[in-house]
């Protein structure tokens, strides 16, 4: 099916935040997420094939830098506005993060690790944006993210599971025993866990740097401290 002018405009509108909120619809592009989102039982309003519409077109509809063989338009499911962390298991809350690639990239990590539910600030970056999406490479299909008040969160699991968070003056991770069931804070790229947020937190891990130079990286991006903090809990409570 060729896509009108105003199926163009409210496609090429999907890029911006305040249009996917106000139609409720969001796009994935390429043959594997397409693929996801067929197998995932959402609500697909409309499939677009370059082979079918040709390449002008799907240029024109894309909104990636350069159009993918396929592109679905798909309906947001109802947002999860409450739900509780599981004591047993661990999960994730993300403060402030910014960078779609980077959140799109802790939610496929968080499905490798078994974390199903990742707690966002209301701060954070869309998950629905198209590079958040694409990061994620299928992982948004099957995992739970609740957008919230991470403040009211922990204070509402407080005495129920551990909160921790991680700093540049943490403990070293490596020296710690970690609970199989936790609530992990990660902070924002540029500024880290708000000082909110921060006052609420009872355990502060650090990654310690071994780098041999005088010049190293004072941090590591996020999404590589995220997966090395869920790969420590999980090593802890096998």
């Amino acid at each position: 099916m060729t896509p009108s002018k105003s199926e163009i405009k409210l496609i090429r509108s999907l890029a911006k935040r305040r249009f996917r909120e106000e139609n409720g619809l969001f796009v994935v592009e390429g043959e594997k997420l397409v693929q996801e989102a067929i197998e995932s039982g959402w609500d697909i309003l409309e499939i677009f094939r370059m082979e079918e519409i040709g390449e002008e077109l799907m240029s024109r509809i894309t909104l990636l830098s350069s159009p993918s063989p396929a592109l679905a338009v798909i309906r947001i499911p109802e947002t999860i506005s409450s739900l509780s962390p599981d004591n047993n298991n661990l999960s994730l809350a993300l403060d402030s993060i910014k960078d779609p690639g980077n959140l799109g990239t802790i939610i496929r990590l968080s499905e490798w690790f078994g974390i199903d539910t990742i707690y966002c600030s209301e701060n954070c970056v869309d998950i629905y944006n198209p590079k958040a999406v694409q990061s994620t490479m299928g992982a948004i299909f099957r995992s739970k993210v609740v957008y919230t008040d991470l403040s009211r969160l922990i204070k509402e699991i407080e005495g129920k599971m551990p909160v921790y968070g991680t700093f540049m003056n943490g403990n070293n991770i490596y020296d710690q025993s970690l609970p199989k069931g936790a609530l992990v804070v990660m902070g924002s790229e540029s500024e880290g866990i708000s000082p909110a947020v921060e006052a609420l937190i009872n355990k502060r891990l650090a990654i310690p740097s071994f780098s041999l130079s005088e010049k190293s990286s004072e941090s590591l991006n996020v999404a590589i401290a995220t997966a090395v903090i869920c790969s420590e809990f999980k090593r802890s409570s096998v």
